[in-house]
C-alpha cells in the first residue's frame, strides 16, 4: 500500500514526445535545444495542470542530457538524467514564489547563479507562481535576469501572466501553454488505463476529460479516484453517478420538448434532475453549454469548435439540424436571462421553470390574448365573454347595449363634473358646452398626454376597443376615486375636473395646479390600466392641462394683497385706521 503512487506522479512526462497536448510547443523548444539558440529566461503561462513545470524539468533534463538520442530527448539514462529524476542534481533548482516571494528568497536563488555546473552544460533555475513575487523580489530579479551567466538558463512559471511587471515580461521569451483538448485527454486516460489493467468505457473517459476542463493532473485525479470507488470498472453510469454529473441524455431529450413546444415532458425532466440531488443553477448553466454546443454543430465551419467526446459529437450535429439557427440564440439569451436573475430570485424552481417554459414556446407560442403577459385587462373565456363582478353588473349591461360613439364635427360633448361622494349611478350627460380654449388661444400651453408611454404597442385586431357612453366613462372616473382614497392629491383633482370628449377615446382634463397635474403624471398607468380594464378598450387616452385662467391669476406681494382686502372689508379698513396702523 505505501508504494501506491498517484498517476498525476506517476506518468508524470519524462520526455518532450511523452508530454500531452502540447505538441507544437514541445517542437520549438527541441528545435531551439538541437539548434544551441538558448534564450537566457523562458516565461512558461497557461492553466494549471498542463504540463508548464514538468517542461520546464524537461527542457533542463534535455539540455544537460550527456548522451540524448536521435531525436533530441533526453536520455535518461546518464548521471545528469538520473539526477534530475531523482530530484538531487545540483544543476536544477527550484523555487515555489508562492511560498517565498520575499527580496530575502530572490537573493538566495541570485547568490547560487554565480556557481558553474559541475556535471553537464547548464544551470537550470525553475520559478513556479512567479507572479507571487512581491515588487520588491521583482526589481530584486531584475538584473541578474537581465545579464545571468552564460551557464545559467531561467524558467519562469505562472498562471497569470498578467500579474508578471512588464519589464520581467521584457526579459523572457513567452511560450503560452493551452488547455488540453477533451479528445487528447481521453487518449491519455486510455493510454493509463491500460498500463495499470483497468477496464474504463470511452465513454467514461470523455466524462472524466470534460470533468477535467483541460487539465491533465485534474484529469488524472479524477481517474485514480473514479478507479478506486468502482474497483478497476469504469462504466460511463458509474462515473457520471460518482461524479455527480449529468448525463448527456438529459439535455437532448430536453432539447426534444422544446422542439415539440412539449412543457410537461420538459419540466418533469427537470423533476428528475432535481430529485437526483442537482443544483438548479447547475441544471440551467449545464444547459446553456449544450444549446450553445448544438447551435456550434449546426454550422460545418464551426463543429471544430466542439470539446465533446466523438459520440457526442455526432448526436450534437443530428440534433442540431432539427432546429433553426435562430432559435439558439434567443435559448441562449433566455438561459443567460436566467443566470442573471438566479442569484436574486426569491424562488429559484419557479424561475427555472418559467424558463423552460419559454424556451418550450419559441417554435409554438401562446396565441393571443395569452401571448402577452403583461396584458392588465380581463382575458375573454371560450363564450367571448369577460368576467364580471357583481358590483360591475349593471354597468357591464349598460356598457353592451350602448351605441358606438360618432365624434361630432362641430363641438365636443362636455362630461358633467364628478361629484365629492363615492361612485355615483350613471347619469345623463349634460347640455353640450363649448370647449375649452386651446392653448395657442391662451398663451404659453401647459399639456401632457396620459399615455403610459413605456406600456404601449402597436394597435392590433386583438386590442379591445368596445365602445362606451359618456356616462359609463364618469361612472368608472368616480369608482376610481372612491377606491383610492389615500392619493389625496390626485382625487381632489379629480373631482374637480371636468373631463372633456375630445374623440373618441380621448379625453381633455383642466386643473388648476401644477402639483395637481404632476399627480395625474405619476400615476398615469395605474389610472389607465383602471380605465381601460373596467371599460374594456385599450385606446383611452387622457390629455391634462393646466387651466389658462388659473396660470393668469398671478400671486400678489404682501402690501397689494392687504390692500386689496382693505378694499374688499372696508371694516378691517376702518378697524386699523382707529388703531393708527400703518402699512409698511
Amino acid at each position: 500500500m505505501s508504494d501506491y503512487i498517484v498517476s498525476a506522479r506517476k506518468y508524470r512526462p519524462a520526455t518532450f514526445r511523452s508530454v500531452v497536448g502540447q505538441k507544437n510547443l514541445t517542437s520549438t523548444l527541441k528545435n531551439s535545444i538541437e539548434s544551441g539558440r538558448l534564450a537566457q529566461a523562458y516565461l512558461f503561462c497557461g492553466p494549471r495542470g498542463v504540463g508548464k513545470t514538468s517542461c520546464a524539468r524537461i527542457f533542463a533534463k534535455t539540455i544537460n542530457c550527456l548522451s540524448p538520442d536521435a531525436e533530441g530527448e533526453a536520455c535518461g539514462q546518464c548521471a545528469s538524467c538520473k539526477a534530475i529524476e531523482m530530484g538531487n542534481s545540483f544543476n536544477l533548482v527550484e523555487l515555489d514564489a508562492a511560498s517565498n516571494n520575499s527580496v530575502d528568497d530572490i537573493r538566495q536563488v541570485t547568490e547560487q547563479v554565480n556557481i558553474p555546473p559541475q556535471v553537464g552544460r547548464y544551470r537550470v533555475f525553475i520559478i513556479d507562481e512567479v507572479h507571487m513575487l512581491s515588487t520588491q523580489a521583482f526589481n530584486a530579479f531584475l538584473k541578474t535576469l537581465e545579464e545571468p551567466p552564460a551557464y545559467a538558463v531561467f524558467i519562469l512559471a505562472t498562471t497569470e501572466k498578467h500579474k508578471v511587471i512588464p519589464t520581467i515580461l521584457s526579459r523572457c521569451q513567452i511560450y503560452d501553454f493551452k488547455r488540453i483538448t477533451i479528445d487528447d485527454m481521453a487518449e491519455h486516460l486510455a493510454y493509463v488505463a491500460k498500463c495499470e489493467g483497468i477496464e474504463a468505457d470511452p465513454k467514461a473517459l470523455g466524462v472524466i476529460a470534460r470533468k477535467a476542463d483541460g487539465a491533465m493532473r485534474d484529469a488524472l485525479s479524477i481517474f485514480d479516484q473514479v478507479a478506486a470507488s468502482t474497483r478497476g470498472h469504469l462504466t460511463y453510469q458509474a462515473v457520471t453517478e460518482n461524479l455527480n454529473v449529468l448525463d448527456y441524455d438529459y439535455f437532448f431529450r430536453l432539447v426534444d420538448a422544446f422542439a415539440a413546444g412539449d412543457v410537461p415532458e420538459a419540466l418533469l425532466l427537470y423533476k428528475e434532475v432535481r430529485d437526483k440531488g442537482f443544483d438548479s443553477l447547475f441544471f440551467a448553466n449545464s444547459l446553456a453549454q449544450h444549446i450553445r454546443d448544438l447551435m456550434v454543430a449546426a454550422d460545418a465551419r464551426t463543429v471544430s469548435l466542439l470539446e465533446t467526446p466523438a459520440d457526442v459529437s455526432e448526436r450534437l450535429v443530428k440534433q442540431a439540424g432539427a432546429l433553426p439557427l435562430p432559435w439558439y440564440y434567443s435559448a441562449m439569451k433566455i438561459l443567460n436571462e436566467c443566470d442573471f436573475n438566479y442569484r436574486t430570485a426569491g424562488n429559484k424552481q419557479l424561475l427555472v421553470e418559467l424558463t423552460l417554459i419559454r424556451l418550450c414556446q419559441l417554435l409554438a407560442p401562446a396565441t393571443p390574448p395569452f401571448d402577452n403577459t403583461d396584458r392588465k385587462i380581463p382575458l375573454r373565456d371560450p363564450a367571448g365573454t369577460a368576467p364580471r363582478s357583481a358590483a360591475t353588473a349593471p354597468a357591464d349591461t349598460t356598457r353592451e347595449a350602448a351605441a358606438p360613439y360618432e365624434p361630432q364635427p362641430t363641438a365636443t360633448t362636455a362630461i358633467p363634473e364628478a361629484p365629492a361622494a363615492a361612485p355615483v349611478a350613471p347619469a345623463t350627460p349634460a347640455e353640450p358646452e363649448p370647449p375649452h380654449q386651446s392653448a395657442a388661444q391662451k398663451g404659453r400651453p401647459r399639456t401632457f398626454r396620459l399615455s403610459a408611454a413605456k406600456h404601449t404597442q402597436d394597435v392590433s385586431q386583438e386590442q379591445s376597443r368596445e365602445p362606451f357612453t359618456d356616462a359609463q366613462f364618469i361612472e368608472v372616473w368616480n369608482r376610481y376615486i372612491a377606491e383610492n382614497p389615500d392619493q389625496h392629491i390626485l382625487t381632489s383633482a379629480m373631482r374637480e375636473a371636468r373631463p372633456v370628449r375630445t374623440g373618441e377615446f380621448e379625453f381633455s382634463v383642466m386643473v388648476k395646479h401644477p402639483a395637481e397635474q404632476q399627480a395625474f403624471e405619476l400615476s398615469t398607468t395605474r389610472i389607465l390600466e383602471f380605465l381601460r380594464r373596467e371599460l374594456r378598450n385599450e385606446l383611452i387616452t387622457i390629455r391634462v392641462e393646466i387651466s389658462p385662467e388659473s396660470e393668469a391669476e398671478k400671486p400678489l406681494p404682501p402690501q397689494e394683497l392687504l390692500k386689496k382686502v382693505i378694499t374688499d372689508n372696508p371694516a378691517l379698513g376702518e378697524f386699523l385706521s382707529n388703531i393708527d396702523a400703518e402699512l409698511a
